[in-house]
């Protein structure tokens, strides 16, 4: 069985601390903070625990109910949608400006919500400041709180209330482990449309404007009896160009997003063709031993949006031999094509992350791997500085990617080439669309050639 946790709601007006407040309350930075306004535009989860009580908490982005902004629109949409599922509501204030017009806006807006609400005062970092924070009673809202989140101060108290208001945890029925997929690529490339195409609803912000989205983002779907946890990041771009900045940040993040999940989907704008950004992004994955596909998205823009069948179209094949050729370190990605605004071939990518993460999780018998790798050498034998190069014994020591080690008479005599001969030999053989495969070669121990 597993449990269904309580959600605690953080809102606000735009840079009243949210997301300082709530780096405090999980225990670690997840979410992006700078002193400037809308730097939170998407909800944001995590898990934390106290006093015993486990439950979420959401960072959402500063709501404003008199701006026309459609970017605005759509932070407030997405603060309403968090809302919806929110057992207890921190509605958090400026301690240090006092009532805002907007504050003001909000809590009218919250009035007559049905779940507990407590009027956060952020920023109280003295004593003259705490004790002008009973000003905010007049909001009629709810109970005030006086804390400093860059501080922490009066936050375990906070915390400590929030959890006796927790409703008590249900209980689900178990599930197998769930997959997860970090929806990663270059800015602007559709990351966060397909990422709404595959929830169903808008759960991350869409806009044209490249760099929207600013933290990973977590949210769980269901599909053919897997469980999927999504992770849509921000677009990256080098760092040595964003050192510093917000989105050095946010390429940090896309890539700690990568490092947890099972599988990346790199998205890459089919209008554009494969980039130098897209290599390095897949780099990142292969490197990190991530099972991958590749999503060419907007391609609407290229072929109608007719579902994709499964026979590929000469410009599909054009597109996925440039794929292979260019950049042949992942050409064992499997490759689909989509069209998030038309949500057509979001099927077949599922399809083929749950194949990738079988392949990442598959293992061969001793016995068999053997008898493949000699017929390999035997195929088409190694010859460097004059010296045979030979495999004794081949095992495989893990999954997650598939890694073997070849204990053979000198490992300095493998050349990449051959290396990636051997690796070849094996994918003719197994099922390993989708992951890498890691080949190592190690010199036979003197006990073991005796």
């Amino acid at each position: 069985m597993r449990p269904k946790l309580p959600v605690v709601v953080i809102v606000g007006r735009p840079n009243v601390g949210k997301s300082t407040l709530f780096n405090r309350i999980v225990g670690k930075r997840v979410a992006v903070v700078e002193d400037s306004p809308g730097i939170t535009r998407d909800r944001l989860y995590a898990e934390t625990q106290s006093s015993g009580r486990h439950f979420v908490v959401v960072d959402t982005g500063g709501i404003l109910f008199m701006d026309d902004d459609p970017l605005v629109e759509q932070i407030r949409v997405q603060a309403q949608i968090a809302l919806a599922e929110a057992d207890v509501v921190l509605f958090l204030v400026d301690a240090a400006e006092g009532i805002n017009p907007a504050d003001i806006d909000l809590a009218n807006h919250l009035r007559g919500f049905k779940k507990p609400i407590l009027v956060v005062a952020n920023k109280a970092d003295n004593p003259k400041r705490e004790a002008t924070a009973g000003e905010f009673y007049e909001l009629g809202i709810g109970d005030v709180y006086s804390v400093s989140g860059l501080h922490g101060r009066g936050v375990h108290a906070l915390i400590d209330h929030v959890v006796g208001l927790l409703p008590p945890v249900e209980v689900l029925a178990d599930e197998r482990e769930e997959i997860r997929l970090a929806i990663v690529g270059r800015p602007n490339v559709g990351k966060s449309s397909l990422f709404n195409a595959f929830t169903g609803e808008q759960r991350a912000i869409v806009s044209n404007i490249p760099g929207t989205t600013r933290d990973a983002i977590d949210t769980l779907i269901e599909y053919r009896d897997e469980r999927f946890r999504l992770i849509d990041t921000a677009g990256l771009r080098r760092r040595g160009k964003t050192q510093g900045t917000v989105e050095y940040y946010m390429a940090l993040r896309a890539t700690n997003a990568i490092e947890r999940a099972q599988c990346a989907l790199i998205v890459i704008d089919g209008n554009d063709g494969l980039t130098d950004g897209d290599k390095r992004i897949a780099k990142i994955a292969h490197d990190e031993g991530r099972a991958l596909v590749v999503a060419v998205n907007k391609w609407d823009l290229i072929e109608p949006p007719d579902g994709y069948p499964r026979r590929p179209s000469p410009e599909k094949k054009a597109f996925v031999k440039q794929l292979r050729n260019e950049h042949p370190e992942i050409a064992y990605a499997a490759i689909c094509f989509t069209s998030a605004i038309e949500s057509a071939g979001l099927e077949p990518v599922l399809d083929k992350v749950i194949s990738s993460v079988e392949s990442w999780n598959f293992r061969i018998q001793t016995g068999p791997l053997n008898r493949l790798i000699q017929d390999a050498m035997f195929s088409r034998p190694y010859t460097s500085k004059g010296k045979i190069f030979k495999v004794y014994y081949a095992t495989q020591v893990g999954a997650r990617p598939p890694s073997f080690v070849l204990f053979c008479n000198d490992p300095d005599l493998m050349h990449f080439s051959y290396k990636r001969y051997l690796e070849n030999q094996i994918r003719k053989m197994y099922p390993l669309e989708g992951t890498p495969i890691r080949v190592i070669a190690r010199e036979r121990s003197k006990d073991e050639r005796d």
